[in-house]
Order: structure tokens, then C-alpha cells, then sequence
């Protein structure tokens, strides 16, 4: 299993996060009448090459204010051409999000892969079930000393 890492342009807090993922479930749930199997489709310039490895239970990590905050799993790949005429990649994500346990990263273009033995943790689970009490500013400090 393969996993992916992403800026999350433009959403600074993990609140604010999950503030917009419920805003775009219920949008879409108006629309429809019914929520979609996903929140949204996230497009990028490149399609992963590993797509198999990614499709057998990967996640999309998002790194948010230099940190992995949260993931969402994947649940499809598929191509997309622009209205310029460029292929892109749609990837289609779970509506469920987890919040892991932070793990700093500086910034880069575009998606990384993510080995599944160097993904954080989901918090809630196991040991973490105390640590998702505490603020998210604490959680996010002591995941950079290395205590979470």
C-alpha cells in the first residue's frame, strides 16, 4: 500500500479543514439529495504512475500549516482533460477525513508519495485516544518534539 502527501492550499487550521469538508458534504447533499461518495475530486498535473499500489487502500495525507494534520482515502484515479486541453488526474477522496497525529513537513510542489511505514498514525485509536483532547496547537508542538 502507497499513499500520497499534498499541501492543503489555502486552509490554515485543521478546524477550518473539517469546517469545509462538512460545508462541502452538505452542499452537495442539497444538490443531490444525497451526499456523494466523496467530498470533492482534488485535480493534479500529474497522474501517479504507482496508481495500483495507491488504489489497494492508500490515503491522501494533507500537510497543513507545515504539518501532516489529517488524511482521506482514496477511492479513485481517473483522467481529466482541462478546458486548455491538458490531461490531468482527478483524485477522488473519501468524505470521511481522520486526524493523524502531526508530523512536520516543509513545503513542496505537487504530491509526494507516501510509504505506508513512514505515514503518522490516526489519532483515536490504540494509546492516542487522550491526545485528541488536547489542543491543536499542543498536539501540533509535541508532534514536532517527537512526544505524539
Amino acid at each position: 500500500m502507497l499513499h500520497l502527501v499534498k499541501l492543503c492550499v489555502g486552509v490554515d487550521t485543521i478546524e477550518e479543514f473539517f469546517s469545509e469538508l462538512s460545508e462541502a458534504e452538505a452542499a452537495d447533499s442539497s444538490v443531490s439529495g444525497r451526499a456523494p461518495p466523496w467530498r470533492f475530486r482534488h485535480v493534479t498535473r500529474q497522474t501517479p504512475r504507482r496508481s495500483g499500489e495507491i488504489l489497494a487502500g492508500g490515503s491522501l495525507y494533507w500537510v497543513i500549516s507545515g504539518r501532516i494534520l489529517c488524511r482521506q482515502r482514496i477511492v479513485g484515479l481517473e483522467p481529466l482533460r482541462g478546458e486548455d486541453g491538458i490531461e490531468r488526474c482527478a483524485i477522488l477522496l473519501s468524505r470521511e477525513a481522520w486526524r493523524t497525529r502531526p508530523a512536520p513537513r516543509r513545503p513542496f510542489q505537487g504530491w509526494r508519495y507516501l510509504e505506508a511505514k513512514d505515514a503518522p498514525s490516526d489519532l483515536g485509536g490504540g494509546d492516542s485516544t487522550e491526545a485528541e483532547a488536547l489542543p491543536d496547537d499542543l498536539l501540533a508542538r509535541l508532534g514536532d518534539f517527537g512526544v505524539l
